[in-house]
Order: C-alpha cells, then sequence, then structure tokens
C-alpha cells in the first residue's frame, strides 16, 4: 500500500516536472503534428472519396466504411506520438494525464468528449456508414463524412447538414440500405375511390418493372398494396433501386408515366372534400342571435312568474 503510494506520489511528481519543462518549441511541434494528422486525413478522405467514385457500387460502399476508421487511427497514432516521444510520458504518469483529462472533461468540455466518444461508437459499431441514406433527428440525407466531433449529411436540397456524433446516444437513426448498394424505395399513389382498382394496380406493376432505375432480385422483390380509405384509394409500391442515389429519379418517373397511363383508362385523382363550415362572422353572429334568444325565453319565463305571482297576493 505505501509502496502503491509512493509510486503515485512519484509519478506525480514526473508529470509536473515534465508539465513545466515544456517549452515554446515543444508546443510548436505538438501543434505541428496534429495539423499534420489533420492534413493526412484530408488527403486520405479525398483520395479513397476519387477512388470510390470510379468502383462499382458495391466497392465504392466497401472503401467509403473504412475512412473514418483510418481517420481516427490517424489521430490516435498522432496522440499517441506527442505523449511518447515529445512529452515523454509513460506509466504511472499516463494515467494521472488520464485523470486530469477526465477532470477537465468534466468540468468543461464534457459536450465535446461526448462527440468524440460518439464518433468512436459509430465507427465501430456502424449504427450507420458514409454513403447510406439515414434519418437522423429531423433530417434525412446520404452520409458524406465521419468525422471526429461530427457527421455530414447532404439533404436531397442539395444542403449539407452538421450533426454531433453524440445524437447517436439520443437519436434513433434510421439507415436505408446500411451499407448495401441497393435500397428500397416507398412510393405512394392516391386515386378516387370509384376508379377500377384492378385495372390500376396492373398499370402501377407493369411502370415499375419497367423503370431503368428499378432494381429487382430473389432477394429483393417488388410488392405492390392497396389500401381503401372513406375518401381515397392508396396504391402503394416497395421496389428497389440498384443505387441509392437513384432514389428520386425513380420516385419522379413511376409517378410521371403511371399518372399518362391512369388518364388513359379514366383513373382520376381524388377530388378535395371540404366541410361546409360556416364562416367566423357568420359563426359568432348565430352564437349572438342564440343567447338572444335564451335570454329572452328566461325574461319571459320571469315575467310570467311575476304576474303569476301578484295574482296569488291579490286573491
Amino acid at each position: 500500500m505505501v509502496n502503491g503510494e509512493g509510486a503515485v506520489e512519484t509519478g506525480r511528481e514526473q508529470l509536473l516536472e515534465s508539465i513545466r519543462s515544456i517549452e515554446m518549441q515543444t508546443l510548436i511541434d505538438m501543434v505541428l503534428i496534429l495539423f499534420a494528422a489533420y492534413i493526412l486525413g484530408r488527403i486520405v478522405t479525398i483520395a479513397l472519396s476519387k477512388l470510390s467514385e470510379k468502383m462499382s457500387r458495391s466497392g465504392s460502399v466497401k472503401v467509403k466504411m473504412i475512412i473514418p476508421a483510418i481517420k481516427f487511427g490517424i489521430y490516435i497514432i498522432a496522440f499517441f506520438y506527442i505523449l511518447g516521444e515529445i512529452l515523454t510520458i509513460f506509466g504511472p504518469e499516463l494515467f494521472l494525464l488520464t485523470g486530469l483529462v477526465g477532470a477537465a472533461i468534466g468540468f468543461g468540455v464534457k459536450d465535446v468528449f461526448a462527440d468524440f466518444v460518439g464518433g468512436v461508437v459509430i465507427t465501430f459499431e456502424r449504427p450507420y456508414q458514409v454513403g447510406d441514406k439515414i434519418t437522423m433527428g429531423n433530417y434525412y440525407g446520404e452520409v458524406t463524412d465521419i468525422g471526429l466531433r461530427a457527421t455530414k449529411l447532404v439533404t436531397p436540397d442539395d444542403d449539407t447538414v452538421t450533426v454531433p456524433n453524440s445524437l447517436i446516444f439520443s437519436e434513433a437513426v434510421a439507415s436505408g440500405n446500411y451499407g448495401e448498394s441497393e435500397m428500397m424505395v416507398v412510393i405512394d399513389l392516391y386515386i378516387a375511390s370509384e376508379s377500377d382498382v384492378e385495372t390500376a394496380m396492373k398499370i402501377f406493376r407493369e411502370v415499375v418493372v419497367s423503370s431503368r432505375y428499378v432494381y429487382i432480385s430473389r432477394s429483393s422483390p417488388i410488392t405492390l398494396l392497396h389500401k381503401a380509405l372513406p375518401f381515397y384509394t392508396r396504391l402503394r409500391a416497395r421496389a428497389y433501386v440498384n443505387d441509392l442515389r437513384d432514389e428520386f429519379e425513380f420516385e419522379s418517373d413511376v409517378h410521371t408515366r403511371a399518372w399518362i397511363e391512369f388518364q388513359k383508362n379514366d383513373i382520376r385523382a381524388p377530388q378535395l372534400h371540404i366541410l361546409s363550415v360556416p364562416p367566423v362572422e357568420e359563426q359568432e353572429s348565430s352564437d349572438t342571435n342564440q343567447k338572444n334568444v335564451r335570454l329572452n325565453r328566461r325574461n319571459r319565463r320571469d315575467s310570467e312568474f311575476d304576474t303569476g305571482s301578484q295574482r296569488n297576493s291579490e286573491l
């Protein structure tokens, strides 16, 4: 026990001595190493991204999967190089430094640390990967980068959204393809209730099957459903695209060609049903009239009661 306390005390003194001996040149070396790690990470990301674009979709996904792991590896190597070669911190000193870093995290930078831990979890557990179409929080888009602190999504409107990695602990994440090259697309069409559903379903199937974007296999079949609702009928197709980037082109192609055929077969869109609701002014005047009627009836009853009471008193 005494030996353990002595070792801790010795490690503490060595750590303090190492921190006091840090010079300006040492700080400059640390900044340069971190900057070099950042530049190397960017170069690797750009190079692998360009390489993936020249490959098939499945090969592209596999290449993009390893980008976050390589970036984290570069930063971890840089971190341990700074500790071992520049600051010469080993053994008990390293444990003490870890405790100091933990205290600093608890007091001021816990959000940044949570984002970093979230990035590590995303990299190794892979709830989503670079190239996936995901929904995180209120945003939907393609994952273009997984960094130390945040994940970048490109939305269908071509907006780049930066989402903190720590959201992985508090928000549900839905991945449309989960690392696969193909992805399911759900397409809904709405027709009038009196339309011929059998003909509409036949047209719908032919349009989906003949689309140049569709991908059909034994593990990726086409499913068509219909559901009768009070004012319209919903037709739904579940089909796959070979490249997830064709999601919206596939949906637009099916919609356009299906409605052209629907019009040829007298299949119409549902009519808008508007409930007859009186305007606010009419409603207020109606309420006022009803109040006046009730008031008049009450006054009439009161007057009749007073007249009856007067007759009884006279008698």
